[in-house]
């Protein structure tokens, strides 16, 4: 699995949920998880979640995981939703070595009760998808919700931070993944 961090900037609009986005817009063939700092600002026609139809969702500065999985044919939604969990675990395990102690209900983090990430995960013919997204700072975000950013949580969290933060969640989630084919290897089955 491949790990491509993006420059800074790049909106997430809804298309990159999009398959094969990183191959036809980054040259990231294969299983990948690409990761970069930007606003948030999904149009309604871009939404997958029926939850969201008619929501706001928005941000003017988050950390946004694009994860997409080729190695299930045809893919299958209940297993990207088990991918997307294991993202959200791994990143709120992650948080808390930081000392941000966070809430985690179904693919959300919260902090303090205030709505820190928002996720989706979805399947075309092809592949597996999952849009992660963690608020860095809460300016920007929908006023009809309570959230909070990185910022708030953590008062010396800088760039510096944030990347490495950004690095240690996708080097986690392609080293559980990896655990787990390796396990199924070694498994005798009956």
């Amino acid at each position: 699995m491949k790990y491509e961090k993006l420059e800074k900037g790049l909106i997430y609009d809804g298309s990159p949920i999009q398959p094969f986005w990183a191959f036809t817009e980054h040259k990231v063939k294969g299983s990948s998880i690409v990761a970069w700092i930007g606003p948030l600002n999904i149009e309604p026609e871009e939404l997958i979640d029926y939850e969201d139809v008619g929501l706001e969702i928005k941000a003017d500065k988050m950390m946004h995981f694009i994860v997409e999985h080729f190695d299930r044919q045809p893919a299958d939604l209940k297993t990207c939703y088990h991918r997307q969990r294991i993202l959200v675990m791994i990143t709120k395990d992650v948080l808390s070595e930081l000392g941000i102690n966070t809430t985690r209900e179904g693919d959300d983090i919260y902090f303090e009760g205030k709505k820190l990430s928002i996720s989706i995960a979805t399947c075309s013919n092809s592949s597996m998808k999952i849009h992660f997204g963690m608020n860095i700072i809460n300016k920007g975000t929908p006023d009809d919700i309570e959230t909070i950013g990185l910022c708030e949580c953590l008062e010396d969290m800088d760039d510096e931070k944030i990347d490495k933060l950004i690095d240690k969640i996708c080097e986690s989630y392609i080293n559980e993944i990896e655990s787990i084919e390796e396990d199924i290897t070694k498994t005798r089955v009956f």
